[in-house]
């Protein structure tokens, strides 16, 4: 799973969940996959991240971006390729993700997370 899929992910379809989201990700096992740099695509994912929750997987998986998006990151090469590297070379390969609210946890297995819900959670 790539960080860019984990950053649109959310719980809200459980039963009782009002927002769902982010979720909390764990990781066990990553594998670096190298793609070539696109500042266009990235610059136009921009507004559709949840900042935050991108900072905490950074971390999560050993790399630094800023803790709050920089004004001007359009014409910040370093930071949009820091950023390409955490969204599009990351894959989660095994680890899990839990509904903050619920603490309901889902599997990633072979890098594909499990979402699917119970009977009793819809």
């Amino acid at each position: 799973m790539k960080l860019l899929t984990y950053n649109f992910l959310t719980s809200k379809c459980i039963r009782g969940v009002q927002v769902g989201y982010p979720l909390k990700l764990s990781i066990v096992e990553t594998k670096v996959v190298h793609t070539d740099f696109n500042s266009e695509f990235i610059t136009r994912m921009l507004p559709r991240l949840e900042w935050n929750a991108i900072c905490a997987a950074a971390t999560n998986i050993g790399s630094e971006i800023p803790q709050t998006m920089p004004a001007d990151i359009q014409n910040d090469a370093e930071t949009l390729q820091k950023l390409h590297h955490v969204l599009l070379e990351v894959d989660v390969i095994e680890g899990s993700l839990e509904c903050p609210e619920t603490g309901r946890v889902f599997p990633i297995i072979n890098g594909i997370p499990n979402m699917l819900l119970n009977e009793n959670e819809v």
